[in-house]
């Protein structure tokens, strides 16, 4: 028996790690990894590649604050290494690595949601003969 499953937006479900399909069950096992189904209602998750999306994301959007506060203390205080390392470390694994979570579950969410595939080719039969 099928179950009927109405359509749940990906920012509500994927930030959190829930199941794209019924938002109760859980994506990760562990803090990255993805699960092989939903516990809830049997989702398999094989359709889930987010790839280096989330990766990209946090490079392009956290990373970029944590480079510019570094560039900063090194041109207005000409600050030491340690400096660096007490400041500008803490700073880039608080901006970086948090983010990372909510956006694979929102990436793993919206391919379902949208039913994103690898693209393929769209063949045409060659035209009959005329004879």
């Amino acid at each position: 028996m099928q179950m009927e499953w109405p359509p749940i937006p990906p920012t509500t479900t994927g930030p959190r790690g829930r199941c794209p399909r019924c938002g109760q069950g859980h994506i990760f096992n562990g803090f990255l990894k993805i699960r092989p189904e939903c516990e809830v209602c049997g989702l398999d998750y094989g359709f889930a590649d987010p790839a280096d999306g989330p990766a990209f994301f946090v490079i392009c959007f956290a990373c970029v604050p944590s480079v510019l506060l570094g560039v900063w203390l090194e041109v207005q205080y000409s600050a030491p290494l340690w400096v660096h390392l007490l400041v500008t470390g803490p700073f880039m694994l608080a901006t970086c690595i948090p983010p990372l979570r909510p956006l694979k579950g929102w990436l793993i969410a919206s391919q379902y949601f949208y039913k994103a595939e690898e693209g393929k080719l769209a063949r045409t039969s060659p035209a009959p003969k005329k004879v």
